[in-house]
């Protein structure tokens, strides 16, 4: 499994920018604000899970996002969803609870996941995401971000939350 310095090295050979603030574990969306409040850009949720077919959904979005999951499935084409087993975010994430985030599709190199991208994220420059753990936020922009999707060969599913619609 790849670690928070094998994904810098990844974005420095990718010639993405970078920039990663240390600070204490942050484990949900509303813990950290004083440090959201120092870095500008949009602030992530990430959901790991699986569907009733047994395929495994990556959604990162808007920390404020409201996301039904009950719904959802209808929107992305998938079975039912629940939350994926920790066991299996570890295996194929590299990440634990607390710690989920798109940058650890570096992990997975099968490519097991489906990755659904909240449209207001799409559109928010930069973006932050924990950098494999959640005692630490990195920043990249936009374009970075897709130029990290695209090394991987990731292509992103963009769902519009509010309208409950697949974007283009």
């Amino acid at each position: 499994m790849k670690t928070r310095a094998d994904l810098i090295a990844f974005f420095d050979a990718h010639d993405v920018d970078h920039s990663t603030l240390d600070h204490p574990p942050v484990f949900r969306v509303e813990e950290g604000l004083e440090i959201k409040k120092a870095l500008p850009g949009g602030h992530t949720k990430n959901l790991f899970l699986k569907d009733a077919k047994g395929q495994l959904w990556l959604i990162s979005a808007l920390g404020e996002t409201a996301i039904d999951l009950k719904k959802l499935h209808h929107v992305i084409g998938s079975g039912r969803l629940s939350f994926g087993p920790e066991a299996m975010m570890v295996e194929t994430l590299g990440v634990t609870p607390g710690s989920v985030t798109a940058f650890g599709l570096i992990n997975d190199g099968e490519r097991r996941i489906r990755f659904v991208l909240d449209k207001a994220l799409a559109d928010a420059d930069p973006v932050n995401f924990h950098p494999l753990k959640n005692d630490a936020t990195t920043a990249v922009s936009q374009a970075g971000f897709r130029k990290f999707l695209a090394a991987l060969g990731v292509e992103p599913m963009i769902v519009d939350f509010e309208a409950m619609a697949v974007v283009g």
